[in-house]
């Protein structure tokens, strides 16, 4: 079946599906929004899949932290979505050393 991954063991294969919280699908489709809307925007993909890659590191179940990144990024998308967005800010901590 097309779409469907099967996990094959000696006795039988079974297919698996991959199930997703309904957060996760709205971060996959807020993923995607970034993306179409950073197409027209140079040098916006690579900072969003960047972004979306380092943040991917966060446990599951730190549910707040996740929904605080959530909104702050839907925010984020509505500023790129500006045709008058030239770039893109952030704050970061500044490294240490220790």
């Amino acid at each position: 079946m097309p779409g469907l991954f099967c996990c094959e063991t000696e006795s039988h294969s079974e297919p698996l599906m991959s199930r997703h919280s309904k957060m996760q699908k709205q971060v996959l489709a807020l993923y995607r929004q970034f993306l179409q809307a950073g197409r027209d925007k140079p040098g916006f993909i690579p900072r969003i899949r960047d972004e979306f890659r380092e943040n991917s590191r966060i446990k599951k179940k730190d549910v707040m932290h996740i929904e605080y990144l959530f909104r702050r990024a839907q925010r984020q998308l509505e500023q790129l979505r500006d045709v008058n967005t030239k770039q893109l800010g952030s704050f970061s901590k500044p490294k240490t050393d220790s």
